[in-house]
């Protein structure tokens, strides 16, 4: 499936950064009772996600699960992404560094988005995607129908 990189932010102070394997069943589960996933679809459409899901948690004791799925193309080395890793993982600590809640960060190289995002998220988890609406299908609505096609909840958010 690819490669995992799990960061977490906690009071928007960078605690942890560990290369995992990219097998669903080695996530770690939380003492937390809410859990929701933001998809990373670009910084500006990401940081309204995350304000969403904030209020979302309003009030419960959750955290928020920031994934960024970085497609690879396949003349390349699943290693070696066209963007720099680090570039990547500093920007998603900065996205997740302005969120008041918990939040752990999960970039995955990989070959196919919708197929890593499949088997990282759980039937019935509650996803929220930034995307820009138009009147044509753009790639974030693609993503979050076929997301919704294997059981996962999205709520598609208007960033316009």
């Amino acid at each position: 499936m690819g490669i995992r990189r799990q960061f977490l932010v906690r009071n928007g102070t960078q605690v942890q950064d560990t290369i995992l394997p990219a097998n669903p069943s080695g996530t770690n589960e939380s003492d937390r009772e809410l859990e929701i996933t933001v998809v990373f679809t670009s910084a500006e459409a990401t940081v309204a996600a995350i304000d969403r899901a904030v209020a979302l948690l309003n009030g419960l004791n959750g955290r928020i699960s920031l994934v960024a799925a970085q497609s690879v193309p396949y003349p390349l080395p699943l290693e070696s992404p066209p963007v720099l890793l680090d570039f990547n993982k500093q920007r998603l600590i900065e996205i997740a560094s302005e969120s008041p809640v918990e939040t752990t960060v999960d970039l995955f190289l990989c070959r196919s988005r919708l197929e890593t995002l499949a088997s990282v998220l759980k039937p019935g988890s509650a996803v929220v995607i930034g995307a820009r609406r138009r009147w044509w299908p753009t790639w974030e609505t693609r993503l979050a129908r076929g997301l919704e096609y294997y059981g996962i909840q999205v709520i598609l958010l208007d960033t316009a």
